[in-house]
């Protein structure tokens, strides 16, 4: 979709609405004052387009990754920049900065962003504005760390968010039955004098992030496998139990391995199991504790109710992020280490 600007306020000016005179203005000035083209193989997502007159400085998509979104003031302590309150989501990442027109202002820009994500079905979740999302420049510096700086158009792309202005952030959320959608949108201005093309500009970073399945490799292990395994090894891993990210309702796609569970129960009527919930590390200590407890408090549910495998058969526990299987510094290894175990009793 593409938007045009909304005014936030009409007035005559000899007789004609500014409005009329806001549109024509912008349509005459964009070719003006830009000095730099959109980045090359670069282009607007799909879902989300281009606020009118901006000009794309810096794109990039990773196909499986995280994102932080922040639902709270970022703060600062001692050297990391933190929200009060965040959300994380995965899935195909789309990260894309614009510099928009010098007559335009963030509140106007972040207006019709709101307006526009409405109208595409999108729910705001948070939203903030100046001081609200933090001091100084840390909400910038949270959704825009150096190693996530776009770097297409070299210093102008890297330093666009280097001493933000002004600052408003909206966060929104679309549900999909092939997976949900969330849209970050950052605009602020730029007032670091440095790069003439975005001097005193607003700046618009916006992330899209379209929830899908991670292509890890790991299959549904069957009844037959979980038996091999627990009977080797007292234990087995699984990774076809899923949740959403932050939540602990046992998604539809689950029910394969729950059959086969169902089914390894049933083969052995003898067998009883611990049902362990592990996290990554992404989170406080407390937080991942309870939610893998809770984890795993629904898959026995799942087995109970739906499977007619008897309670005293299986007992849940979590135990959060402190039996990793791989490193949680990056999104492979976070990957593995969220999983539900299966233990002898």
């Amino acid at each position: 979709m593409r938007f045009k600007p909304v005014p936030l306020r009409r007035w005559q000016h000899r007789g004609l609405p500014l409005i009329l005179i806001t549109l024509v203005f912008g349509a005459l000035t964009v070719p003006i004052w830009s000095q730099i083209a959109d980045v090359k193989g670069s282009r607007d997502h799909p879902m989300v387009s281009r606020y009118v007159g901006a000009i794309l400085i810096g794109h990039n998509v990773r196909k499986f990754d995280e994102f932080i979104i922040p639902l709270g003031t970022v703060n600062q302590a001692g050297t990391t920049v933190e929200p009060a309150k965040r959300q994380r989501v995965e899935g195909t990442v789309t990260r894309i900065l614009y510099v928009a027109p010098a007559e335009r202002s963030p509140l106007e820009i972040m207006r019709n962003y709101e307006l526009e994500l409405q109208k595409g079905g999108f729910q705001t979740i948070y939203t903030c504005a100046g001081a609200q999302c933090s001091a100084v420049n840390n909400f910038a510096r949270f959704l825009y760390p150096v190693e996530k700086q776009l770097r297409q158009s070299g210093s102008i792309s890297q330093d666009a968010l280097a001493y933000p202005g002004n600052q408003r952030y909206l966060a929104a959320k679309r549900s999909r039955p092939e997976g949900d959608v969330y849209v970050s949108v950052y605009v602020a201005m730029n007032q670091l004098a440095v790069h003439k093309e975005t001097a005193n500009r607003p700046i618009i970073l916006l992330d899209v992030i379209e929830s899908v399945p991670i292509e890890t490799g790991m299959v549904t292990v069957d009844a037959a496998a979980m038996a091999k395994d627990i009977s080797s090894t007292g234990s087995v891993t699984l990774y076809g139990i899923y949740f959403d990210t932050d939540k602990t309702d046992v998604k539809p796609e689950s029910q394969p391995t729950l059959q086969e569970i169902a089914k390894l129960l049933k083969q052995d009527a003898s067998l009883r199991l611990y049902v362990v919930g592990h996290t990554d590390n992404v989170g406080t200590y407390d937080h991942n504790l309870d939610l893998s407890q809770r984890r795993a408090a629904a898959v026995v549910r799942e087995l109970t109710t739906k499977s007619g495998v008897a309670a005293a058969r299986l007992r849940p526990a979590g135990v959060g992020m402190l039996s990793p299987i791989a490193p949680n510094d990056n999104e492979q290894g976070r990957a593995k280490n969220r999983r539900v175990e299966l233990v002898k009793q």
